[in-house]
C-alpha cells in the first residue's frame, strides 16, 4: 500500500506541492480565528453535583456570579463619609461601563458586615456582567483591570475575578508564546543545519511542522464552534507541531539520503522511503494519536481540549510527512546535499558509536539495567511528596495585578465572600427543621467562616456558607468532602467553586482508570502488529511508565519544593501540582516516547529480518536510528523548554516536564535500557504465538 502511494506521490509531485500550499494558507487564514474563541477555564465537571447546583441556582434563585472582584482599600474606616463618598462615585463610574450588569458593594449593601475586611479599612465591590458569554465577560474584565486598578481620588483599588483572571491568563500565555517562539525557532533552526548537515535539508520539519499547525488550527477553529476549547491547547499545538515536524522530517529525510546513497534513483528511493519511513511515521502516529485521545475521555473541557488539539496536530503532521514532504524529496532529488554545513550527517557512518554503544551495553546488560534503573529510581523518589490542586491566581506571575488583588483578599478579608459555597435544597421551606439542624452542623465544620444569606424561591431553599481557604486547593476538597458527609435533606445540591474543584478532582479520578486502559490496550495492539512480538510492546510500556514516574519525581521537587528557580525562572510555590496538567505532561510523553520506541524497533525489526542476529539488529538498528532519536528528541526538548520562560506556572510545568521525559527517555532508556533489556531477552524478543503471527505487518 504504502509503495503505491510513494508511486503516486512522485507521479503527481507537482500538483500535490501546488494543493499543499493552497491548503495551507487557507487553513492558516481560517484557522487564525479560534484565538479569539478559546477559553482559560475549563477545569469543571459539567455532570457533577455541583454542576447541577449551579443550573439550579442560575434558573430557578436567577444567582449569578461576579465576574469581577475588586478591593477597595483605604487608609481610613470605610464608615469615613469621604471614603463612602468616594466609593459611591467609584461604584457609579463602574456601573456605568459597558457591558456591566450591576454592582454591588460594602456601602451600596447598607454596609454589609461580611464585605468588610478584618480591619475595617477595605471593602468589597462586586461586578455582575451583563452578558454570560465568556469572551465577553473576558473583556469586562479587561477594560475593568486597565481602567480602575490602581488609585481613585484618595482609595487603592485592585481588580480581580474570574473574568479578569481570564483575561490575565490569556495575554500572559499569548506573549509568552510569542516569546518562546523568538527564543526557540532561531536556535532550532540554528541546531536543524547542523543535524541535517545541510541548509536545504534543515528546511524540511518546516513543511510537516507548518502543515501540522495550520491545519491543527483550521480543525479547532471548527471544534470551536461546537464545544470550549482552552487557550492552553495552542501551546501543545506550536510545540507539538514543531517537535514531530522535525521527527518525521529527520525520519524521512535520513532514509531518502540512505537510499539515494546506496545508488537507487530519486523516484526510486522517494517510493522505498515512503514504504518504509513512511510506514513507521503513519504507525508511529497513530501509536501517538491513540495516547492523546485518552484526554478526551476527562469530563473537564481543559484536557479535552488538550485531547482534540493532540490528535488533530498528530494526524496534521502525519499528512503532511507523508504527503508534500515526498512531493518535494521527489522535486529535489540529489539537491537536498545541497549547501552543506556538516558532511559528516549527510552521509552518517554504518558502524559508528551508537553501534558501539549498543554491542558494550550488551556486554554488560544486567549492570546496565541496575545502574539505570537505580538512576531512575533517584529521580522518582520525590514523587511521595505530590500533592495535587487546580489552577488559581498563583499561577500567574507574584508581581501580576491579578495575583496581588487575590492575595489581598486572602490577607484581608476572613472568608471567600466572592467564593461561597452554594447550598440548595428543593422543597427546603417545607423542611425548615431539617434545614436547621444541617445548617447548624455546616457552620461548625472546621474552614467555615460564617453562613451567609438565606433565600426562599417558591418552596426552594438556598444557603450560602463562607470559608476561609482557597477554593482550589486540597484544603477546600477535604472540607467539601466533609460537608457532604453531614446528613442532608433529601435531594440537596451543594455547588460553589469548592465544589466544583472537588467535583473535578473527582470526575479526574473516576476516569483516569478508563484512560489508562485505553492506552495500555491501545498502546499493545499497535506494537504488537508493528513488531509481531509480544514481548516488545509490554517492554516498551513498562519502561515508560518507569520513566514518567522519575520524571514526575523530578517535577515534584522542583514546583512543589521550589527548587532551581535559576533554571525555570520564578514562581509561586503553592506546595502543589495542577492535576489536569500533571495528566497532560504523562500523556503527552508517554506518546512521544512510544514515538521514538517506534522510531527504533522499525529499523531493528528490519535488520533481524533480513537474516542479523539478535545482538547485530539491536547494534544496526541503534546506529540508523539513535542518532535520529537523540537529534529529535534535543530539537523537540529545546521547543517544550523555551515554554519555561512562561511566567505561567502551569506552561513551565509543561515546558519542563515534557523536556526533561524526552531528553531522559532518548538517553538513558533508548541508548541503555532497550538495547540491555533485548539483550537479556534475545530471540524472545520476537516470540508470538504462530496464531497470531498472521495479523503482524511485515516489514
Amino acid at each position: 500500500m504504502f509503495e503505491k502511494f510513494g508511486a503516486l506521490l512522485v507521479r503527481r509531485k507537482r500538483t500535490i506541492l501546488a494543493l499543499f500550499i493552497v491548503a495551507v494558507i487557507a487553513a492558516g487564514g481560517i484557522g487564525s480565528l479560534v484565538i479569539a474563541r478559546l477559553d482559560s477555564g475549563g477545569y469543571s465537571d459539567p455532570g457533577s453535583d455541583s454542576a447541577k447546583a449551579g443550573v439550579y441556582l442560575k434558573e430557578t434563585f436567577k444567582v449569578k456570579d461576579p465576574a469581577v472582584i475588586m478591593v477597595i482599600d483605604s487608609s481610613s474606616a470605610i464608615t469615613d463619609p469621604t471614603v463612602a463618598a468616594n466609593a459611591a462615585a467609584l461604584e457609579s463610574s463602574i456601573a456605568a461601563q459597558a457591558g456591566v450588569g450591576k454592582t454591588l458593594s460594602y456601602w451600596s449593601a447598607g454596609g454589609a458586615p461580611v464585605l468588610a475586611s478584618k480591619d475595617g479599612k477595605a471593602a468589597y465591590l462586586f461586578v455582575y456582567a451583563q452578558a454570560a458569554d465568556a469572551s465577553k465577560t473576558k473583556d469586562l474584565g479587561q477594560s475593568l483591570q486597565e481602567k480602575y486598578d490602581g488609585t481613585y481620588k484618595n482609595l487603592t483599588v485592585h481588580v480581580g475575578g474570574i473574568a479578569t483572571f481570564s483575561y490575565a491568563v490569556g495575554a500572559k500565555i499569548s506573549k509568552d508564546l510569542a516569546l518562546a517562539e523568538t527564543i526557540s525557532i532561531p536556535l532550532t533552526f540554528i541546531l536543524l543545519a547542523f543535524v541535517f548537515g545541510g541548509l536545504i535539508a534543515s528546511a524540511m520539519p518546516l513543511v510537516v511542522g507548518v502543515s501540522a499547525i495550520m491545519g491543527s488550527l483550521l480543525i479547532l477553529y471548527l471544534i470551536s464552534l461546537f464545544t470550549g476549547v482552552s487557550i492552553f491547547a495552542l501551546n501543545l499545538v506550536t510545540g507539538m507541531g514543531l517537535g514531530l515536524g522535525i521527527d518525521y522530517a529527520l525520519l524521512i529525510v535520513n532514509r531518502f539520503r540512505e537510499e539515494l546513497h546506496a545508488g537507487k534513483s530519486v523516484e526510486e528511493s522517494v517510493i522505498k522511503t515512503v514504504a518504509t519511513a513512511g510506514r513507521t511515521v503513519f504507525f508511529s502516529g497513530i501509536t501517538v494519536m491513540i495516547t492523546l485521545a485518552s484526554l478526551m475521555f476527562f469530563p473537564e473541557m481543559f484536557l479535552k481540549s488538550f485531547g482534540y488539539a493532540g490528535v488533530t496536530v498528530v494526524a496534521m503532521a502525519i499528512l503532511g510527512a507523508l504527503v508534500p514532504l515526498p512531493a518535494i524529496l521527489a522535486l529535489l532529488g540529489t539537491r537536498i546535499d545541497k549547501i552543506v554545513v556538516r558532511r559528516s550527517a549527510i552521509t552518517p557512518k554504518e558502524d559508528g558509536r551508537w553501534a558501539q554503544t549498543a554491542r558494550f551495553v550488551m556486554r554488560r546488560p544486567v549492570s546496565v539495567v541496575v545502574l539505570s534503573l537505580v538512576v531512575l529510581g533517584i529521580l522518582a523518589a520525590p514523587i511521595q511528596n505530590i500533592v495535587f490542586s487546580q489552577v488559581d491566581s498563583r499561577v500567574l506571575p507574584a508581581s501580576n495585578k491579578v495575583a496581588i488583588a487575590s492575595q489581598v483578599m486572602v490577607d484581608k478579608f476572613p472568608g471567600q465572600e466572592g467564593n461561597p459555597i452554594e447550598i440548595v435544597i428543593p422543597g427546603g421551606a417545607n423542611k425548615v427543621a431539617e434545614a436547621t439542624t444541617y445548617a447548624q452542623q455546616i457552620s461548625l465544620l472546621p474552614g467555615i467562616a460564617h453562613l451567609g444569606q438565606k433565600e426562599v424561591v417558591g418552596n426552594d431553599l438556598r444557603l450560602t456558607a463562607v470559608h476561609t481557604m482557597g477554593p482550589r486547593t486540597p484544603a477546600a476538597e477535604k472540607m467539601i468532602n466533609a460537608l457532604r458527609a453531614i446528613k442532608a435533606p433529601s435531594g440537596t445540591l451543594i455547588g460553589g467553586v469548592a465544589a466544583d474543584y472537588a467535583d473535578s478532582q473527582a470526575g479526574i479520578a473516576r476516569t483516569l482508570p478508563l484512560a489508562l486502559g485505553w492506552i495500555a490496550i491501545g498502546v499493545l495492539l499497535l506494537l504488537f502488529l508493528f513488531t509481531g512480538s509480544i514481548i516488545l510492546p509490554i517492554k516498551a510500556v513498562l519502561l515508560n511508565v518507569i520513566s514518567l514516574t522519575a520524571t514526575m519525581g523530578a517535577i515534584t521537587w522542583i514546583f512543589v519544593g521550589g527548587h532551581l528557580n535559576f533554571l525555570v525562572g520564578k514562581f509561586t510555590v503553592t506546595g502543589s501540582l495542577d492535576t489536569s496538567m500533571v495528566i497532560l505532561v504523562c500523556v503527552v510523553t508517554f506518546g512521544l516516547s512510544m514515538d521514538y520506541e517506534v522510531f527504533l524497533l522499525s529499523r531493528i525489526k528490519e535488520e533481524h529480518e533480513a537474516g542479523s542476529t539478535n545482538i547485530e539488529s539491536v547494534a544496526t538498528g541503534l546506529q540508523r536510528s539513535a542518532r535520529i532519536i537523540t537529534a529529535a528528541a534535543l530539537l523537540l526538548a529545546i521547543v517544550f523548554a523555551a515554554f519555561v520562560t512562561s511566567g505561567v506556572t502551569s506552561i513551565k510545568t509543561l515546558g519542563f516536564g515534557v523536556a526533561f521525559a524526552i531528553l531522559l527517555d532518548a538517553t538513558l532508556v533508548r541508548a541503555l535500557l532497550v538495547p540491555a533489556l533485548m539483550r537479556l531477552f534475545g530471540e524472545l524478543n520476537w516470540w508470538a504465538p504462530k496464531a497470531l503471527k498472521r495479523f503482524t505487518i511485515s516489514h
